[in-house]
């Protein structure tokens, strides 16, 4: 069973100011020396590092697509262990789900999943007593969902707010805060970045949650929402763990997996670091953008898919480090490289040298490519058997020519196959889940311990 004071913030639609309000809360709450969790609806690593930075613990996903409905809850039980307040912010709409499931997939499912209140965020730049209307539909549309309340974000004056507090009023909706229109300003770092400012540590991105922090306190009531917070239901689940069913890896030797990131954390999903551990491994970080040698001992290599491509020039520029990972790569040690960390592993992107792992050259092209791939396997390698099919987020501008090698690492409905298994090496634009992953730490960690082998 699981008792954390918890809360989901969401919106009618994307650009209602969710993002913004829940980094400020959580830095609020924190400021008041109260142990806070983030997570983040869907597969987006970038809005979880934020919320990881706000929180001051690893920000988490919460996908339905990726881990599956059955795992929500226990992996939110398990994120949010020790903490006095989760905030759990959503994606898109509330009842909207990017791949056409709002029964399980949207943030109204994942709400109803960890029995948790609503809070609607509402962008009243535009709109007066239709905001009761509205508020209304979203809390009648799913008798199974508990919306209880609102905060109101670009209010426009003291009249402004009165007006929507009592057309509100009128519908029996509580109003937990108001904020003006200059008080969430655009404070932190470009969205073209990434999640390598939180990563890194950069100071931007920690004056700009700071700042974001101060303008929530002074305008949502913090005491009457925790009071919400803390009439969520327990949660009759067991947490989620890390550890194999039949108990820690014996005594024997740890091998060093390095896994990408920065001081404050890592380009994988919290839970890839937290398996490989359970698995046996000793994890430690390499920084591709600053770090010019591998780790002392370092056995096997994790890029994970929250890599930004925009900092194509800075690998590129790191010579010595490519050198290294390519040395790795041919002494057969497991390197897995997701989305951004296939292209670091090519021969060049946009004319750029990179690491020479891979045959393929990479271009970057206008637009994104954005949605989940239901894959299977087409070769074995350390990530899966061939065969096992899974359920990966892809979110890339650039390109490789060719699209995959000689043994390719996954094919789906639709496409051609796509990325590159080679030796001990398994690289793909595709970016699944571990914590949905049966035996992948496992795997890698038992490949890190064989001897090294050089490849052709």
């Amino acid at each position: 069973m699981t008792d954390v004071p918890r809360v989901v913030l969401s919106a009618p639609s994307s650009g209602h100011g969710t993002g913004a309000l829940s980094l400020g809360l959580l830095a609020a709450l924190a400021d008041r020396e109260l142990p806070v969790a983030g997570f983040k609806v869907g597969p987006d690593q970038v809005d979880a590092a934020y919320l990881g930075l706000a929180a001051g613990r690893p920000g988490r996903t919460l996908d339905p697509r990726l881990v599956g409905p059955e795992r929500i809850a226990p992996l939110f039980a398990h994120g949010a262990a020790g903490a006095g307040f989760a905030l759990v912010q959503g994606t898109m709409g509330l009842y909207d789900s990017a791949a056409g499931r709002p029964e399980s997939e949207s943030t109204a499912a994942v709400a109803t999943a960890l029995r948790s209140p609503v809070v609607l965020v509402v962008d009243v730049a535009a709109m007066g007593q239709s905001v009761a209307a509205l508020v209304h539909g979203f809390r009648a549309y799913d008798e199974q969902l508990w919306l209880a309340g609102v905060i109101l974000n670009r209010v426009a004056s003291p009249r402004h707010e009165t007006l929507l507090r009592e057309a509100l009023d009128d519908v029996g909706v509580p109003v937990y805060g108001a904020l003006r229109r200059h008080e969430l300003p655009p404070v932190l770092p470009a969205r073209r970045h990434g999640a390598a400012p939180v990563v890194r540590g950069d100071a931007e991105a920690e004056r700009g949650v700071r700042r974001l922090g101060e303008a929530v306190a002074a305008t949502v009531d913090l005491d009457r929402l925790l009071t919400l917070a803390r009439s969520a239901p327990a949660l009759t689940v067991e947490p989620w763990s890390a550890e194999p069913a039949d108990g820690p890896p014996g005594s024997g030797q740890r091998p060093v997996v390095a896994l990408a990131g920065g001081p404050a954390g890592s380009y994988s999903h919290p839970e890839t670091a937290e398996l490989l551990r359970a698995a046996g491994a000793e994890v430690v970080t390499l920084d591709p953008l600053r770090d010019e040698t591998l780790p002392a001992g370092v056995r096997a290599l994790v890029v994970g898919g929250g890599l930004p491509e925009t900092y194509a020039d800075q690998l590129s520029a790191n010579r010595r480090l490519c050198i290294a990972v390519a040395e790795l790569a041919r002494t057969g040690r497991p390197v897995v490289a997701e989305g951004a960390g296939l292209l670091w592993l090519a021969r060049e992107l946009d004319g750029l040298p990179m690491c020479g792992v891979l045959d393929a050259v990479g271009t970057v092209r206008d637009g994104l490519v954005v949605g989940y791939r239901e894959a299977t396997s087409v070769t074995d390698s350390v990530v899966v058997p061939a065969g096992v099919t899974v359920t990966g987020h892809k979110q890339h501008a650039a390109v490789l020519t060719p699209r995959a090698g000689d043994r390719p690492a996954w094919q789906w409905g639709g496409g051609t196959p796509e990325g590159f298994v080679h030796h001990g090496v398994h690289a793909s634009q595709l970016v699944p889940h571990w914590a949905a992953l049966s035996g992948v730490a496992d795997r890698l960690v038992a490949a890190a311990r064989t001897p090294a082998t050089a490849s052709a």
